[in-house]
């Protein structure tokens, strides 16, 4: 299993350099950043889009994709190294290659009249036809379109006329093909061109979707036209608001026949047009920077429930004209319709855009759109991370929210290098690869130093001095290293070779040289790199741990003490630039590369042993340790870093509470972001710490309950009165007008009404204000009547909202916020409501009738936990575990918070945690436990070493009842009959001779339980097989047998050592414990509902069945007629949305099924149940290629090898089959070890 886990991707934004580079189909979009694609689905269950897969195949710029008109799953892309590459989206993989295209394929598109052709063109034509599949599979040259006398700038099929097609040219003329027409090579240029040469390229181009002739057409500078492609003439011409606007893509609303939707290039304005009106019917100003492209989605997300019917409208073409009904005004009579368009911007920012609503449904602000090649963590701010680039900005990312939160102001070349300033100047250095080395101060935005002493030499390396805060060093390509200060003044200059503070280019081989400089000599090479290694780092903490990063993909971590490469990273998609580490979170990680990704990842798997001393409370030697011991070959781990020091000064000058603050302290500086400090926090509440210790950022996270509705208002105040800075902060600083929105709209969730209709009318929406205020009184809304200055201003779809609180109706308004996927603000009205926030508008209230209030109090209890579970269930089902727990925590759900951190495998986490929560948590903190004692029991490397014996028995002491857990220890302990008797005696249990004669007296008074148990702990542990398996063997023979009677037996069976299991006189022993294991784990797994395995395990014990010779109780026959009653009852909660119709189950089935679930029982901790999904399991990586042998699928997430090394099931299958049977799928006797 990988020892370096991915925590967490910042996706890079949409190229600005090719036209068709954002596509979409069905439930899915996608866009191109300079070398990947990335594809985003719908999941249907929470309304939102999430990042599905990232194609990384083309190794230079992208030029076009298009989506397959004929099949949801293919795409095809096009890249400047002249190859054509078609993707299946769902496999994930290429389905077919060109690589021998005549020139660029600089514009390509499916056509639409045949299956399986994909067209392309390069910058002159001639137009290329590629038929991919059949007899008639290659390349021809399309016999009309070639010749041309201007550039292409793209190119449009006819989605119903069949071979009809369209060109856009530089000069602004179109070329029309259609077979059996004659041909039209540039006709149509605007006509302020006419007769002359200038350009004025074709923008925009699409047909309109009902009318077979009719075409939109945007030139750059002429603006908009609706031409007819027969008769060759304009139809409309249409008018922008001002000279200044021009329009740069455009598309049409196929859910309102004569809408379109244009994108201004200067500004991000989205307009909405009729084709019956020359000027458009809004305008919305979406973003401070211009469009690139839009698409629109043909099937808007569907929501959870649907609030009205839509009326349908029947036109017969989009130039028809649309008449609006009398007592409507001009603007109204265009409603607009429901539809979301995925917006790109100049910026790289992408998002989807509900039009219906005027809302962003997602939008990532910004992101590179080139190779990042450098990162590094602000030194006194552990959660914001820069990043520099090709494209030539800097910017800063939140990496808990993985959001940017400042860029650097304009375009400064190519970014090789950053560093941040020391402490809290807030200012970072950057080198260039032309313009020299230049000073950002993030805080005002602007650039306020400029270095040009390398002249246009590229910089590769700048250092800002953390000694001396008024030094850079910077090292170039002209090779001199200058050290100067902050104003600019040369301190030294060194030529190289000679001492260059700071690093340069390897020399261009694909090793890593360590050296020591008290000897100047090279003492380690460590090779495995198969390409030049550019990113280099010492872990802080860990003196021989070395992570470098290299052109050929990977990122390898070295343990220098042996030359031996301990993990290899595959997930990058392109070269790794920079690493780099937080010294106050070293375990932490992020990477950036040529993929124009930056990944975060944990390597706290690589230091377990030193987790595991921490929480088994053993003494500081074995946790923190020198330099010089920890370097010697062999010892485990330690700590020898500034940090874990530190930790252990306030530890020792503590004189109560030491336990609670190790664990968390330690807890803090091992997790990775993403919830950890949210954890504690939370954590540290309930333990009733008092409001004024909790940090500034606790409110910006999920805060407990008690809390949420004062910060929100403190927060809704401090909007109100927030004037704009002077320098405006960084990314599109709200205006005062969005401040106050969001101000009311939080005052407004509070219950607040009066403050929220005050600020209505000071932004002029006097509707909004008039409609609420009865519910502060009649004689206040008579007071603002008078007030009313305006007309009333077009009405806004969630005007739902004010209503329902108006009249206190409550739950509609949290269904409403729930069937949106908008889970937070569901919370918050919740918690207000219970609060007592919002009473039901009672018109009269009968004398006596005051008891209503708590039986609403206790309805509103009962709301709130829905929606947090809801809410929890939603982080989870993102790969975040613990934000999911942090949810149970707010509303003091311990158990279900345990459960989440089990379920998400943060099992060191959830033991720190339950210690200090004490015994609410107590069964959860157990179960954790035990777990990690079966981690270590079974890590081969280290077990039998008494170090890890001794660990295990340890971890399985902090459990009170814990004689059964020892037993199974000792029983799967390896080692000599001396080295058993030690931990026999460690564990309170007798010699292995005196177990011999307690099971043979045991065997006499027919006791299996026991018999069982002291012979495993005996000599001779195989006896122990036929005497426990012939009881179970017995018992589930009878008719009413249940789990719990079998269970405990076949499970402490299965802790025989392994060598003896696999002995060759235990070959019929073997099979049918394993058959048996298998059977009890598929029901274990549905009483568990671990619905992805239950058919593997049915499968895997079918399979034993029919291939060994053995004698069990159980008939194939049988097992499949259970597992398809379990499928069939069970099926309207697997159910996806798009699957076959629900069939229901027949009688038989439902009685199979009733018999099922009389065995299974009840599951003692009940938060466990539900599948497990750990950190980063929705995380798409390059390396994603592995097939499970479970399911047969692609494996999404982090991947386990079985014990063959090649055999492949994904981490969350591991866990759950572990749990519920511990030996390998592939049926060895080998157990399972994925913890």
């Amino acid at each position: 299993m990988s020892q370096v886990r991915q925590v967490g991707l910042l996706a890079a934004g949409c190229q600005p350099w090719n036209k068709d580079v954002c596509a979409a189909s069905g439930d899915r979009f996608a866009y191109c950043a300079t070398l990947a694609i990335y594809i985003y689905q719908l999941d249907h269950r929470y309304n939102e889009f999430k990042l599905h897969a990232i194609m990384s195949e083309h190794k230079k710029t992208i030029t076009a994709i298009s989506w397959c008109p004929h099949n949801p799953d293919l795409f095809a892309s096009g890249s400047t190294d002249n190859l054509v590459i078609i993707w299946n989206v769902a496999e994930q993989k290429v389905i077919a290659k060109l690589d021998s295209t005549k020139g660029i394929p600089a514009s390509l598109s499916w056509c639409w009249n045949a299956e399986d052709v994909v067209a392309f063109v390069s910058h002159r034509g001639p137009l290329f036809i590629w038929t991919i599949l059949g007899p008639d599979s290659g390349v021809t040259v399309h016999k009309d379109a070639h010749s041309f006398l201007s550039d292409i700038c793209m190119f449009r099929w006819h989605t119903h006329k069949k071979g009809k097609v369209v060109f856009g040219h530089i000069d602004g003329s179109l070329s029309i093909f259609h077979p059996g027409n004659k041909s039209q090579k540039h006709v149509l240029r605007p006509e302020s061109l006419e007769g002359t040469d200038e350009e004025d390229p074709v923008t925009a181009l699409e047909w309109d979707p009902l009318s077979t002739d009719y075409l939109l057409v945007v030139n750059l500078h002429y603006g908009i036209r609706l031409v007819d492609s027969e008769s060759l003439s304009c139809i409309t011409t249409f008018n922008l608001p001002s000279a200044a606007a021009s329009v740069q893509c455009l598309a049409w609303v196929p859910s309102a026949p004569g809408m379109f939707i244009t994108g201004d290039s200067q500004v991000g304005v989205l307009r909405i047009w009729n084709v019956s009106r020359t000027t458009p019917i809004d305008n919305l100003k979406l973003k401070k920077t211009g469009f690139h492209c839009l698409h629109v989605l043909n099937s808007p997300p569907r929501k959870k429930f649907s609030l009205q019917s839509p009326t349908k409208n029947h036109y017969t073409s989009s130039t028809s004209e649309a008449v609006p009904p009398p007592t409507l005004t001009q603007n109204q009579a265009f409603s607009l319709p429901p539809g979301h368009a995925v917006c790109c911007f100049l910026d790289g920012g992408v998002g989807l855009y509900d039009m219906g609503a005027k809302k962003w449904d997602f939008l990532r602000d910004l992101g590179h759109v080139e190779t990042i090649f450098d990162c590094k963590f602000k030194p006194d701010d552990p959660n914001l991370l820069a990043t520099a680039s090709f494209d030539g900005t800097i910017k800063v990312w939140d990496i808990n929210t993985l959001t940017a939160v400042y860029t650097s102001p304009g375009n400064e070349g190519v970014i090789y290098s950053l560093s941040w300033a020391p402490g809290g100047l807030n200012c970072i250095a950057g080198g260039t690869s032309r313009n020299g080395a230049f000073i950002w101060n993030v805080q005002k935005g602007k650039i306020i130093q400029r270095f040009n002493e390398h002249g246009t030499n590229g910089i590769f390396c700048i250092a800002w001095s953390h000694k001396d805060s008024k030094r850079i060093a910077t090292c170039s390509s002209d090779g001199f290293c200058i050290i100067r200060t902050i104003d600019g003044k040369v301190l030294h200059k060194y030529k190289h070779p000679a001492a260059v503070f700071g690093c340069d280019w390897s020399q261009n081989n694909n090793t890593v040289r360590i050296w020591d400089y008290t000897q100047d000599a090279c003492i380690s090479i460590l090779s495995g790199h198969t390409a030049p290694v550019r990113g280099l780092m010492w872990n802080t903490e860990i003196p021989y741990l070395l992570i470098s990063g290299s052109w050929d993909y990977t990122i390898k971590v070295w343990d220098t003490r042996e030359g031996t490469c301990v993990d290899t990273v595959y997930d990058h998609g392109a070269d790794v630039y920079g690493l780099t580490c937080h010294p106050s979170r070293p375990f932490t990680m992020a990477s950036c590369s040529r993929d124009s990704t930056v990944r975060l990842w944990s390597l706290t798997a690589l230091v377990t042993p030193v987790q595991m001393n921490i929480l088994a409370d053993r003494s500081w030697e074995e946790i923190i340790g020198n330099t010089d011991c920890a370097v010697e070959p062999g010892t485990p781990p330690l700590l020898c870093g500034k940090v874990s020091r530190g930790i252990r000064q306030e530890i020792e000058k503590l004189t109560a509470n030491s336990r609670v603050k190790k664990l968390r302290w330690f807890s803090e500086c091992l997790s990775p972001p993403g919830g950890s400090d949210n954890l504690w926090n939370l954590v540290a509440v309930i333990k009733g710490q008092d409001d004024s210790l909790l940090p500034q950022n606790y409110c910006k996270g999920i805060m407990h309950l008690k809390h949420l509705i004062k910060f929100r208002t403190s927060e809704a105040q401090e909007l109100t009165t927030v004037k704009m800075s002077k320098f405006g902060g960084g990314i599109g600083v709200p205006t005062k007008e969005e401040r106050l929105k969001e101000a009311a709209e939080i005052h407004l969730r509070l219950g607040q009404i009066q403050r929220y209709c005050e600020l209505m009318v000071e932004l002029g929406e006097w509707d909004k204000a008039l409609s609420i205020a009865p519910g502060v009184s009649v004689k206040y809304w008579k007071k603002l009547m008078q007030r009313r200055a305006d007309q009333l201003i077009q009405e806004d779809k969630d005007d739902v909202i004010p209503y329902c609180i108006a009249i206190g109706d409550v739950k509609k308004l949290v269904h409403f916020f729930m069937s949106r996927g908008q889970l937070k603000e569901a919370l918050l009205v919740a918690q207000a409501a219970c609060e007592g926030n919002m009473q039901p508008l009672h018109v009269s209230v009968p004398k006596g009738a005051s008891y209503s209030d708590d039986i609403y109090k206790e309805d509103f209890n009962e709301l709130l936990h829905k929606v947090s579970k809801e809410l929890a269930e939603w982080y989870f089902q993102d790969g975040r575990a613990v934000l999911a727990a942090c949810c149970h925590l707010a509303v003091d759900n311990i158990e279900l918070a345990m459960a989440y951190l089990i379920r998400g495998n943060e099992l060191e986490l959830a033991v720190c945690v339950g210690t200090v929560l004490g015994e609410s948590a107590a069964p959860a903190t157990h179960y954790a436990l035990e777990l990690l004692a079966r981690k270590y029991m079974m890590i081969s490397v280290c077990f039998p070493s008494v170090g890890y014996r001794n660990l295990a028995a340890d971890l399985l002491m902090m459990i009170p009842d814990n004689e059964l857990h020892l037993i199974k220890l000792c029983a799967f302990y390896p080692g000599c009959t001396e080295e058993i008797n030690d931990l026999h005696d460690k564990c309170k249990l007798p010699t292995v001779e005196e177990c011999m004669q307690l099971a043979e007296t045991a065997h006499a008074d027919d006791n299996i339980f026991e018999t069982v148990k002291y012979y495993l702990l005996s000599q001779e542990p195989e006896k122990a097989l036929p005497i426990g398996i012939s009881f179970v063997k017995e018992y589930i023979s009878s008719s009413d047998w249940t789990l719990d009677t079998v269970y405990p037996v076949l499970d402490l069976l299965s802790y025989i050592r392994t060598e003896k299991l696999l002995l060759h006189t235990c070959t019929e022993a073997r099979n049918e414990l394993l058959i048996l294991c298998g059977y009890i784990g598929a029901l274990l797994a549905i009483r568990r509902q671990y619905q992805s395995i239950v058919p593997a395990l049915y499968e895997y014990t079918s399979q034993l069945l029919k291939r060994r010779e053995v004698s069990v109780p159980l008939k194939i026959e049988y097992l499949s007629e259970e597992l398809d009653a379990w499928r069939a009852c069970t099926q309207s909660t697997n159910r996806s949305l798009e699957d076959s119709p629900y069939t229901p189950p027949s009688d038989s089935q439902r009685m199979i099924y009733a018999t099922l679930l009389k065995r299974l029982k009840e599951e003692s901790l009940k938060g466990i149940i539900g599948p497990d999904y750990v950190t980063g399991s929705n995380l798409p990586s390059h390396s994603d290629i592995h097939i499970s042998c479970l399911t047969g699928l692609k494996i999404q997430g982090p991947v386990f090898f079985l014990e063959d090394g090649k055999s492949a099931i994904s981490l969350n299958d591991a866990l759950m089959w572990a749990k519920v049977n511990p030996f390998s799928p592939l049926g060895t006797g080998i157990r399972l070890n994925p913890f």
